[in-house]
């Protein structure tokens, strides 16, 4: 049951981030992967002098495990979570690697990170776009005034604009006025 893997997955990622946490901290510490903290003269700032970083590998570890031990590797949405998951992880880590090995408080640059933020966002919009296994299941209304439910023999699913928001009371969103196709990926029969 769904239900059963979430609670599974979910309870096996705590365990990870609580267990494996305390160890990658004390070996990060171990070998004194932190950061280096610039002396502005500011109060408090010299206590975070030897803050480990590198903490992502957790947060990564503690997703993709369950996800690759109790995650249907079939279904799309797991597909989009691990491939958007590994390319954040690379790009935080590029980060990290370049704050830490090559001395550059800097890091990466913000036009570069703000970059392969986006190239990300904008493969997952188009997955989400062109993908048949991306669905919203509602009954609609035809230009002919047939509902979807009506033409079940000729028409399966229904592609939508819309989305969920959670935790708002109107909790849809129709986003077909953004889109330059003006649904014309949406909405079909």
């Amino acid at each position: 049951y769904l239900s059963f893997r979430a609670i599974t997955a979910f309870t096996l990622a705590l365990l990870i981030s609580i267990f494996a946490g305390k160890r990658i901290i004390a070996w990060l510490q171990k070998k004194q992967i932190g950061e280096t903290i610039r002396d502005l003269g500011l109060e408090g700032q010299l206590q975070k002098k030897g803050t480990p970083t590198m903490g992502g590998i957790i947060i990564f570890i503690s997703i993709m495990i369950p996800v690759l031990l109790i995650g249907d590797l079939t279904n799309i949405y797991n597909i989009l979570l691990i491939i958007s998951t590994v390319w954040f992880f690379l790009i935080g880590f590029a980060d990290d690697y370049i704050k830490v090995f090559r001395k550059n408080k800097e890091g990466m640059s913000e036009k570069g990170k703000l970059a392969a933020q986006c190239l990300m966002g904008l493969a997952i919009g188009l997955a989400v776009c062109f993908s048949d296994q991306i669905v919203v299941r509602e009954q609609v209304t035809c230009e002919d005034s047939v509902t979807v439910a009506e033409m079940s023999s000729s028409v399966d699913v229904v592609k939508s604009t819309k989305t969920t928001i959670p935790f708002v009371k109107n909790h849809e969103f129709d986003y077909k006025w953004l889109s330059p196709f003006k649904g014309t990926f949406g909405w079909y029969c």
